[in-house]
């Protein structure tokens, strides 16, 4: 699996981001999106206490969680990048919520996200190589030294 790396953090290039929510976007044949927190999030937050994504049947608008994180430094919510409908939830998630820091890009996504706006959804998010720049930024902006530094 080719991936771009950031201070230590991994963001698989098979993946889409959006890097001011830190979340990592996999497309998928129906059109939909599975949505996940990015390794960078998963370093900052700490260790993870629960996790709990919105509910299939939901829809969300750009900006809107589609789940929420606790840690033992924060109460986050995972912001989508644009709109849509929620077509499926991890909600073995809620029981499991170390996923998110053993397998972030794996058995720890939230969300399955149908967008309203094919089009749209896809320009809101960045390849791996073109999310670098801004998970650069936010990290010095966070003052986080990147993953694998506790």
């Amino acid at each position: 699996m080719a991936m771009a790396t950031v201070k230590g953090c991994e963001l698989p290039d098979e993946l889409l981001y959006d890097v001011e929510n830190m979340l990592w976007y996999r497309p998928l044949a129906n059109g939909a999106y599975l949505v996940g927190g990015t390794m960078v999030a998963v370093g900052m937050a700490g260790s993870i206490a629960a996790a709990t994504p919105k509910r299939a049947g939901r829809h969300v608008t750009a900006g809107q969680a589609c789940a929420v994180i606790e840690s033992g430094k924060l109460v986050s919510a995972a912001k989508v990048a644009f709109a849509g409908e929620i077509l499926a939830s991890n909600e073995d998630l809620m029981e499991n919520p170390r996923w998110l820091e053993e397998d972030m890009y794996g058995k720890g996504w939230f969300v399955q996200l149908l967008p309203d706006d094919p089009a749209a959804a896809r320009a809101a998010l960045l390849t791996a190589a073109e999310a670098v720049p801004g998970f650069l930024d936010l990290m010095a902006r966070e003052k986080f030294d990147g993953c694998g530094q506790r």
